[in-house]
Formats: C-alpha cells, sequence, structure tokens
C-alpha cells in the first residue's frame, strides 16, 4: 500500500494533524471540509455551503479527480433546519449521477461553523 498525501495551497490548511487528503490505491479521501472565513464573514448558509463545496474541489484537484469522481459524501450540520438550502446547494455539484451520501445533525461543529462535508473519490 503506498500513500500519498494530499494538498492544495486553494484549500484552507488543516487545523490539526491530519491532512487534507490521502490518496491509496486509487481511492482520494478527503477531510472535512468547513469554510470558517465565510462563516466568520455572517455570509448564509448557502454561501457558507458553497465555499466548503469550492474547497472539498481545489483538494480533489490537486488529487487529479473532480466532482464527478466522488463517489461518497458525509455532510454534517449544526441545524437540520437547513437541509434544504444546503442540498440545493450540495446538489448544483452533482447534476448528474450523485454521489452516495448521508446528512448527519450534530450538537457542534469545529470552529462552530454550520456545516462541514468530507468526501471520497475515486480515480478511474
Amino acid at each position: 500500500m503506498i500513500k500519498k498525501i494530499i494538498f492544495s495551497p486553494d484549500a484552507p490548511a488543516a487545523i490539526g494533524p491530519y491532512s487534507q487528503g490521502v490518496e491509496v490505491n486509487g481511492t482520494v479521501y478527503v477531510s472535512g471540509q468547513i469554510a470558517l472565513t465565510v462563516f466568520e464573514s455572517g455570509a448564509s448558509i448557502e454561501e457558507e455551503t458553497d465555499q466548503v463545496m469550492k474547497n472539498l474541489g481545489h483538494i480533489l484537484k490537486a488529487a487529479g479527480c473532480s466532482y464527478v469522481d466522488v463517489v461518497k459524501c458525509s455532510i454534517f450540520v449544526k441545524d437540520m433546519n437547513n437541509f434544504a438550502k444546503i442540498n440545493q446547494v450540495y446538489g448544483a455539484y452533482f447534476p448528474e449521477n450523485p454521489p452516495a451520501r448521508e446528512t448527519v445533525e450534530v450538537a457542534r461543529l469545529p470552529k462552530d461553523v454550520r456545516v462541514e462535508i468530507s468526501c471520497i473519490a475515486y480515480k478511474s
């Protein structure tokens, strides 16, 4: 097994002892992304979600992938009442053949943001 660390200078640096992404045997695991700067600016949940998705895209690109290669996403939300708004933005990134996914409401997220998303992609 060869483990390759993925890093994009266009996505936020890790805020702990983890990598932005890791590739093993053609599978890319992207760590949960947040949009701290957007959140702190008082942006809407839609803008926050859009930035999270852009962060994922930067890391996917650094791994040689794109959104079409994503096979699984995990969405963590602070308030499930935001589900429809988050889902609308998220869905725009996967207009055809969306990946498998779960959405979970949690008590708290890093830096108190409202949404965090991670994904798994396969390089074909």
